[in-house]
Formats: structure tokens, C-alpha cells, sequence
């Protein structure tokens, strides 16, 4: 090689370094630190915001509109409490579910208590369950509450977040609602069902009963609230923030953005729902499918401890003295399973409810293959199992395809020394060396492009199998063999503490940590890349050559923090294209040199 391309080769190498490193030290780093900080601020700062950021009262005859500033504060002022002490500040209906535990505040009539009884915080049996809603004024504070607004205009008492509900019972289980019941003194009488069936829905039915003398003009809402901004990966895959599927598309802002915008309203829909999403939590509303209602994003508050609202609020009704308005709202709010969003889609007409789960641009892709993987799993049980299934199932997809480009690979293979003569006589003079070079793919009917498309047809793929390993809750803690307890998560071993045997924790590195944590699987990884590329055609251009011998170790380094799952996928995608290819080659009656050194070397040992 030249000394130009040995220098070209090395300032290429350190580039791409101080790129990979440095993107690491002044932005992934500031930004989990600030991530940090914001979580502790949210923890011990007071919410100073004393109203809603998305309800005001509706015009009589009106709809409800969604605006800041509204009276009727959900925030409780002062120091954050811990969960267990804001939680006894309020009498309490228990919630008991094969999946939630939780309860109810009575203070409030809120849903402000749940965890997650089927999910755990690690792999560990034995630690913590998942928590998803917390009081207001608790660490983490997440809520959902309903009730009812007055026109405006009118002096109306409604239940507010200071209202004690009466309950008809102690405990609210599938099939056992509970009614919490207040009446305002003036005639009004405020009545509340809520309902939940075995997974994450609850059903809330607010009526209002006038036995007084003159009409009231009323409008339901309901609205979930989050205090303090959440722990988010912050990765440009994955949407954790305000979403609803509202004004006939899918909305999404995420938290720093509703910081900025305070407030965005969505003012008649037909359809549709909202709520506030994780990667593998959400909470949301479902209004009546059938009837129209206004609804809204908003975050209120210091930027260092905002507090996240969206809300639904429903036409408003006038009730005549002796008359009585009812409105019905669905809470979901768990873990966001594939089958159970699915059935909520359609049991309630949702529109496009699936959305929840962030399937990204590939849709189109993503899901079919999720359907794909979960048909799989129920038959074999382990995903990673499905994952190597899958894989077979797609070469096979692709088989026509891969073996045109492995044939005219091998083909560009099998006249290379010929390549290289062209190259060589014609050193001097590129468009006569492209000229010879078209002449002789000619000859041999090789087609230069037809190795590019196989890579081009799995990209969407591999990205769709990444999003699928990402954010599908069925791939959290889904185990494999051996040390892979979670194919979600990247390879827990590394070859720089002997894969365990040294007290030695690189991802502790500074700076270098994500990138030392190379496990036994990305290395597999890249040594089955590495053979796949000596398997092909070297590049007659010496730096090209030099950069595509490096490929396989920087890939290495590279996908060392990417999901078990979607590594194991890579090794054993390049392990059935070095099988093909060598098949095709010896048709072809191709030299396979890889192979001939392997096998003589073996002889020799």
C-alpha cells in the first residue's frame, strides 16, 4: 500500500474514534448526568404550579376548552414526599388485579396508586415490582383523575382534588366495581363507577344527579398527570413522552418539548385517545369512541420540576332540575403487551390504539414481524430460539435473491486475478481501467451491484428486528442460555475482565465504558463477519481493501452495546451467508482460500 492510503487509511480510523468517543463524552454523558439531575430536582423541589396547564371551564351549552392557568389544582405544594407517607394522607379504596395492585385515593377520587404485579424491575425474582402510578406531592407523583367542570359563569361547587368521596366498598377487583358517591350541598349529586377488568383497563362512569331548582351546565374530563420529568433513554428510535392518536393522526411531544410549547390543544375529535408513554409503560385515555371531545398536551411549572398533563374534556351538558347527565371514560395504564393493546383496539374501537407501541418509520415491517416472532415463540417457547428461526425463515425469503448476488459474487471472485491485471496495465489511466473492467464483467455476465442488494433488502429488516428487540415489552428479560438473561439488554460479559473472572467492571470506564463491555457474542459476531468478508471479492483499490479488513473489528466494538437479541441475530444471519456462499462457490468450481488454509491448517495440527 502507498503511503497516501496508508495515511488516508489511519486519519480515516482516527476520525471515526474520536467521533464514536466523543460523542459519548460531550453529549451521552452530559445528557444522562442532566437526565440525574432533573430526576433529583423533580424529587425534592416543590411543583409551584397551583393550577391545571390543560382545563378550563366550558361556555354554557359549550365544550369544555383546553387552556392554561385553570382553576382547580391537582399539584400539591411543598417538600416531595416518599410514596408510603403520601399515600396515608388519604383513606383508601385497595385495587387487586391479577395484574395491577394499587388503590384508590378517596381524597380526590383519584387513581393514583398502582404497580405492575406480573413485572420486576431486573431480572432478579426477587426484586422490586414495576410502580407506575404515584400521589400527588410523592416521589415520581403520576396520576389519572376525573370529574366534571362548570360553564363558565356560573358558581356551581363540583368535587375537586380536596373533595372526600364516600365509597361503596373497600376493594375494587375485576368484576366487583366500586361506586364513590359526594354530593355538593347544592343539589347536585356527584356519583362515580370505576370498574377494571384482569389486565390494565379501567372503565370510569361519572354521573351527576340535579335535584335542585335551576339547570347546570356541565362538561366531563378526564386527565392524567405526571410531577417531575422521568429517567428517558433519550434515543431518536423511540418516542417517551406525550402521545394520542387525536385530529385524525398519531401526535407525539416529547417532555422537553412540552416544556417549550406549555400548552397544544386538539379541539373537535371523533375518536382516538391520549396519554403519556415509556418505552415499556403508558398511561391513557380513552374517551367514548362515538361522541366528540376536545383534548389537550400541556407541562406547567419550572423547567427543573414541570409537571406533564394531557386531558380529554367532553361537550358539555345542561341538566335540568330532576334530570341527570352520565359520561363513560376508559383508563389504560400498564405494561404495553402486543396482545392486550391489540384487544383494547378492537373491543373498544380505539382508533389506531396499537400506536402506543412505537413500531417506527418501518411499520409496515416492524409489526408483520413481531407477528411473525410471537407465532414462532408460542411453538419453541424461547425467543431466542425465535430469533434464530426467524433468521432461517428470512434467508429463505430471501434465497432467489442472495443467490444471484452470491453467484455473481463468486464469479467477480473467480476472475480477480484478472482485476488486478487490469488494474495494474491501466494504473495510470482510470477511465481506460473502467472501460477494460465493464469489458470483462461483460464477458463473465457478473453484475458489479448484485452483492448490494441483499445488504439493501436487510436493512429494513435489521432496523425492524432492532425496534422489535427494543420496545417490545416481550422481549424485556426474555431469556436465551447460558449468561444471556435478557436479550433486550447488550451481552453482560466482556473479554477486558476475562468474561467475569477479574473484580473488574469496564462499563464503570469513563468515557470508554460502552465501548469495553465486548462480550462473548459480539465477538462471535465479528469473527462470523470477518469470514463472510474473506469469502468475497477484495477491493482492487488498496484503501478500500485496507478499510474493509477493519470493518468487522470496528462492528464489533460497535454493537457491543446493542441488544443480545439483535447480535445473535447478526452472527447467525452471517453464519447461514458464509454457508450459502461457500455452496454457491464450489457449484461455481470457485477457490475458496478461507477455507483451503482452515482445512490445511487443521491437517497440519
Amino acid at each position: 500500500m502507498k503511503s497516501d492510503d496508508n495515511r488516508n487509511l489511519l486519519l480515516a480510523i482516527t476520525l471515526s474514534v474520536i467521533v464514536m468517543v466523543g460523542w459519548n463524552y460531550f453529549f451521552g454523558m452530559p445528557k444522562l448526568e442532566q437526565q440525574r439531575q432533573q430526576q433529583t430536582q423533580s424529587q425534592t423541589a416543590a411543583p409551584g404550579q397551583p393550577g391545571s396547564a390543560v382545563l378550563q371551564p366550558p361556555t354554557a351549552g359549550g365544550t369544555a376548552a383546553p387552556a392554561p392557568a385553570a382553576p382547580g389544582s391537582t399539584v400539591a405544594t411543598g417538600v416531595k414526599l416518599p410514596r408510603e407517607q403520601a399515600l396515608a394522607l388519604s383513606p383508601r379504596v385497595k385495587i387487586e388485579s391479577p395484574s395491577l395492585s394499587g388503590s384508590i385515593a378517596l381524597i380526590g377520587g383519584r387513581i393514583d396508586d398502582l404497580s405492575l404485579v406480573r413485572y420486576r424491575e431486573t431480572v432478579d425474582p426477587k426484586s422490586n415490582t414495576i410502580v407506575l402510578f404515584a400521589p400527588s406531592g410523592a416521589v415520581n407523583g403520576y396520576f389519572a383523575d376525573f370529574g366534571w367542570l362548570a360553564a363558565a359563569g356560573q358558581n356551581v361547587a363540583v368535587p375537586g382534588p380536596e373533595t372526600l368521596w364516600q365509597a361503596s366498598g373497600d376493594t375494587l377487583r375485576p368484576g366487583n366495581s366500586v361506586t364513590l358517591t359526594h354530593d355538593n350541598g347544592q343539589g347536585l349529586v356527584f356519583t362515580r363507577v370505576i370498574a377494571m377488568d384482569d389486565k390494565f383497563l379501567f372503565t370510569v362512569t361519572d354521573s351527576v344527579k340535579n335535584t335542585g331548582t335551576s339547570p347546570v351546565a356541565l362538561s366531563s374530563y378526564g386527565r392524567i398527570t405526571r410531577q417531575g420529568t422521568p429517567t428517558v433513554l433519550g434515543f431518536y428510535i423511540l418516542h417517551e413522552g406525550l402521545i394520542g392518536y387525536l385530529d385524525e393522526k398519531l401526535q407525539e411531544m416529547s417532555f422537553a418539548d412540552a416544556v417549550k410549547a406549555k400548552t397544544k390543544t386538539f379541539a373537535k375529535n371523533s375518536g382516538g385517545w391520549l396519554g403519556i408513554t415509556e418505552k415499556y409503560w403508558a398511561s391513557a385515555l380513552i374517551p367514548a369512541q362515538d361522541k366528540p371531545f376536545s383534548a389537550a398536551f400541556g407541562a406547567s411549572g419550572a423547567a427543573t420540576s414541570p409537571t406533564y398533563e394531557t386531558a380529554a374534556i367532553n361537550e358539555a351538558a345542561t341538566v335540568a332540575p330532576g334530570g341527570e347527565a352520565s359520561t363513560t371514560m376508559r383508563l389504560f395504564a400498564g405494561a404495553k403487551e402486543f396482545a392486550v393493546i391489540n384487544t383494547y383496539e378492537a373491543s373498544l374501537k380505539a382508533k389506531n390504539f396499537d400506536l402506543m407501541i412505537d413500531w417506527g418509520w418501518f411499520y409496515f415491517i416492524t409489526k408483520p414481524l413481531f407477528h411473525l416472532m410471537e407465532w414462532v415463540f408460542h411453538l419453541v417457547g424461547n425467543f431466542g430460539i425465535t430469533i434464530l428461526i426467524v433468521t432461517v425463515l428470512i434467508k429463505l425469503a430471501l434465497f432467489p435473491l442472495a443467490n444471484k448476488s452470491y453467484e455473481s459474487m463468486a464469479r467477480m471472485k473467480h476472475v480477480q486475478p484478472e482485476m488486478l491485471a487490469i488494474r495494474d496495465r491501466y494504473a495510470d489511466d482510470k477511465m481506460k481501467q473502467q472501460q477494460a473492467m465493464m469489458e470483462l464483467y461483460k464477458k463473465e455476465k457478473i453484475n458489479p451491484l448484485a452483492g448490494c442488494l441483499p445488504v439493501l433488502v436487510q436493512i429494513p429488516i435489521f432496523f425492524a428486528l432492532y425496534k422489535v428487540l427494543f420496545v417490545t415489552i416481550e422481549m424485556r428479560h426474555a431469556p436465551f442460555f447460558g449468561w444471556i438473561k435478557d436479550l433486550a439488554a447488550p451481552d453482560p460479559t466482556s473479554i477486558f475482565n476475562l468474561f467475569g473472572l477479574l473484580p473488574f467492571n469496564p462499563g464503570a470506564v469513563p468515557v470508554f465504558g460502552p465501548f469495553l463491555m465486548l462480550g462473548i457474542w459480539p465477538i462471535i459476531m465479528g469473527i462470523t463477519m470477518w469470514v463472510q468478508m474473506k469469502m468475497n471479492p477484495e477491493p482492487t483499490d488498496p484503501v478500500q481493501k485496507a478499510v474493509f479488513a477493519w470493518m468487522p473489528l470496528l462492528f464489533t466494538f460497535m454493537l457491543a452495546s446493542f441488544p443480545a437479541g439483535l447480535v445473535i441475530y447478526w452472527a447467525w444471519n452471517n453464519t447461514l451467508s458464509v454457508l450459502q456462499q461457500y455452496a454457491i462457490m464450489k457449484k461455481l468450481g470457485t477457490k475458496v482460500e478461507l477455507w483451503d488454509n482452515l482445512k490445511s491448517t487443521f491437517k497440519r495440527g
